[in-house]
């Protein structure tokens, strides 16, 4: 083989080339362990979600690109609004983005298609930064139409990166029972109240996944919205925070709402 005539030097320096070269990248094999948290409403915690080369990207390619968050009113109108004060921007699905997206399809099962994906969110917190709480899933009908793929059916929310310094920043879900075995304290702030539901620290590579809607059946119009993902993003009190959303409805999203392959 010719492999085994080249010298070590020039064989290292043709594989750096090779795993440079978006035409051939493959998405690296990435081992993950998965906690499920709750079981109805499904939330499952996923640390090392992504990789710090992924983060790293995903830090890259957000940057100078932020814009205010917006929400979307009762009509489906987006508007910014004082319950969301972070700075957001859609990521363009190039070779290390679809490695994520992948990961997040078949996390979800092989009969969860691309064309369910909206673009993946980055989301960047910065010193008294929040979101209020609030449901990923809407109530508009101009959301949840045929064209945009009915409701969104599922959420990640991965911790791209976290500053050493940071204080506040977790995600919290009030409705939810804090749990009860002390190895969740390593994600969980267990110093929190009892009522105050659970709060997820900002851990970087790490994720947090749930269901947003409740029923059975499958396809757009069937499922109804879980009360109970009612979740907020604290105010980050010391440190910055850089997020990422991945939501997944229930059909097929028009071509025009789905992310560009680059």
């Amino acid at each position: 083989m010719l492999t085994s005539l080249l010298p070590i030097p020039l064989l290292i320096l043709l594989a750096s080339a090779t795993s440079n070269n978006p035409a051939n990248y493959t998405c690296p094999h990435h081992l993950y362990t998965v906690q499920i948290f709750s079981e109805d409403p499904l939330v499952i915690y996923i640390p090392g979600f992504i990789t710090p080369s992924e983060a790293s990207h995903l830090q890259t390619i957000s940057a100078n690109r932020f814009t205010s968050s917006q929400v979307a009113d009762s009509s489906g109108q987006e508007q910014l609004a004082s319950t969301r004060t972070s700075r957001s921007t859609a990521l363009e699905s190039d070779e290390i983005v679809q490695c994520i997206e992948n990961r997040a399809l078949a996390f979800q099962g092989y009969d969860v298609s691309r064309e369910r994906l909206e673009p993946l969110q980055a989301v960047q917190y910065g010193l008294g930064e929040n979101y209020a709480p609030h449901t990923d899933w809407f109530t508009s009908p101009s959301q949840t139409g045929p064209e945009v793929g009915g409701n969104r059916e599922t959420s990640f929310f991965v911790y791209v990166a976290a500053s050493d310094d940071i204080v506040g920043g977790g995600t919290q879900f009030p409705f939810l029972d804090a749990p009860r075995d002390e190895r969740w304290c390593e994600w969980v702030n267990c110093d929190a109240a009892w009522d105050e539901g659970v709060t997820f620290r900002p851990i970087e590579g790490n994720a947090v996944f749930w269901k947003n809607l409740k029923g059975g059946k499958k396809g757009v119009g069937s499922g109804m919205g879980d009360k109970r993902t009612l979740h907020a993003g604290l105010p980050v009190q010391r440190g910055t925070k850089l997020g990422m959303n991945i939501w997944t409805r229930e059909g097929e999203l028009d071509g025009k709402y789905r992310s560009g392959v680059v």
